[in-house]
């Protein structure tokens, strides 16, 4: 029968491949707005959607380079589970 600290090791397994899957394209999405923030200041443009565009095209980029390796991650992670599941039905 599945207990406690096996529901909560699955909860930290999951909120771990979460955030590292999220980490890339979070971290580019930052640098991207950053960049666009600083030259929206040296310029004096103050046009809100300017950033909207660049990001989304850093993103898809990002799923480009990331992507397989969080598809990996998300198979692996997902593999674990159903292999364990007699563990967890007890």
């Amino acid at each position: 029968m599945i207990n406690t600290e096996v529901v909560m090791d699955i909860a930290k397994q999951t909120i771990y491949i979460l955030i590292t899957n999220a980490a890339p394209l979070l971290i580019i999405s930052l640098v991207v707005g950053l960049v666009i923030s600083i030259f929206q200041t040296v310029t004096s443009i103050q046009e809100q959607t300017l950033t909207f565009v660049p990001k989304i095209l850093a993103i898809f980029v990002g799923l480009m380079i990331f992507g397989s390796w969080m598809l990996n991650q998300l198979i692996g992670f997902t593999t674990e589970l159903w292999n364990n599941f007699d563990v967890y039905l007890g």
